[in-house]
């Protein structure tokens, strides 16, 4: 007998408008250091990790226009997503 193969769908639960807004804050604190961390690797690349890292810095920073693009629509100013990311290294301290 051949098993089945595919993972059933779990219903994906409603989050409110903060909830997400407060995702969309981290995922562009998220890339923006997978960026600056992909701008220093690049500085010391050598042989063909010197490619990787160009297409992580491009890829990121086309992911960080987007997501920009999106807090732009929902009325995001950088100054919240700098008071997000203020506040989410003091939680990171405490805990």
């Amino acid at each position: 007998m051949q098993k089945d193969c595919y993972v059933r769908e779990q219903k994906i639960i409603e989050t409110t408008e903060m909830e997400k807004e407060t995702e969309l804050i981290k995922c562009i604190i998220q890339t923006r250091e997978e960026l600056k961390a992909a701008n220093r690797n690049f500085e010391y690349a050598q042989e063909d990790l010197v490619d990787y890292y160009t297409y992580q810095i491009k890829a990121n920073q086309a992911k960080l226009n987007y997501l920009f693009k999106i807090a732009k629509a929902k009325g995001i100013e950088v100054d919240m997503i700098s008071d997000m990311q203020y506040s989410l290294w003091q939680e990171e301290e405490a805990g």
